[in-house]
C-alpha cells in the first residue's frame, strides 16, 4: 500500500518534508508534485533506488533519469565542462519548466544516465521539490510518476490509477495544473537544440540565446 500525506504546495510542512527525506535517505522512492506533473524522487547516487524507479515505471534502462536540483551551483556539480550557454539559460529560466541535457560528471552513476553519459537537469519552480532536496542534502531524481509510455499525472488519483501500491510514499498537494512537460534543451558546448517542446515556448529560448 502507498502511504499518502497531504502537503501544502506553497508552504510545505517541514515535518512532512523531513519524513519524505527519511525515505530518500534510506534508498526508498517517493512521489512529489512539481510545477508540471507528479514525479518520482530518489537518491540518484543510490543504485538500488535507481533500479527501483526503472522497475516501477517499466522504463527502458537506456533512458536517462532526469535530476532535480535546488540551485544552479548544485547543477554545476553534476555537469562536466559547464558552458556559457548552460549558465545563461539556467540564470534566465530557472527555477522553471526548462530541462538542460549536458555531459554528466563522473560523480553520477552511469545507470542514472541510461548509459549515455549525459544527464537532464532541472530546477523546478516547486517549493516541495526544493525543500525535499535541501532536507535530503542533495539532488533527487525527477522522472514523471507514471508507467512508461502512459500519460503524466497531475493529481494523486491519476497516479494511483497507474502506480498504486508501487510507491511507498506519495505527497499530495492536489492537482498541479500542469498541461505540458518541461521543455528540454540539449547542449553540446555552446551549441543548443530543442530536444522536446514543452511548457517553455521555443521562441523564449531563441530570444534568450540571441541576447546572450
Amino acid at each position: 500500500m502507498s502511504e499518502i500525506l497531504k502537503i501544502s504546495a506553497k508552504e510545505p510542512q517541514q515535518n512532512v518534508i523531513d519524513y519524505a527525506a527519511s525515505f530518500v535517505d534510506r534508498g526508498e522512492i517517493v512521489s512529489i508534485p512539481t510545477d508540471t506533473f507528479y514525479g518520482i524522487s530518489a537518491d540518484p547516487f543510490n543504485l538500488k533506488a535507481v533500479e527501483r524507479i526503472f522497475q516501477v515505471k517499466g522504463r527502458p534502462e537506456t533512458r536517462a533519469l532526469p535530476i532535480l536540483v535546488s540551485s544552479i551551483e548544485q547543477a554545476v556539480t553534476l555537469a562536466r565542462d559547464v558552458s556559457d550557454a548552460f549558465l545563461h539559460l539556467a540564470h534566465t529560466f530557472w527555477p522553471g519548466a526548462l530541462t538542460l541535457v549536458v555531459e554528466a560528471t563522473h560523480r553520477l552513476p552511469l545507470k542514472v544516465t541510461g548509459n549515455t553519459g549525459r544527464v537532464a537537469l532541472r530546477w523546478a519552480n516547486s517549493a516541495i521539490a526544493t525543500a525535499l532536496i535541501e532536507a535530503s542534502d542533495g539532488p533527487v531524481t525527477g522522472t514523471s510518476a507514471n508507467l512508461s509510455g502512459h500519460p503524466s499525472c497531475t493529481n494523486v488519483e491519476e497516479l494511483m490509477g497507474q502506480l498504486g501500491g508501487r510507491i511507498p510514499l506519495i505527497l499530495d498537494a492536489g492537482d498541479t495544473g500542469g498541461t505540458l512537460a518541461s521543455t528540454i534543451v540539449r547542449l553540446d558546448g555552446d551549441r543548443w537544440s530543442i530536444a522536446r517542446q514543452g511548457a517553455l515556448p521555443d521562441a523564449e529560448i531563441q530570444k534568450a540565446m540571441e541576447s546572450a
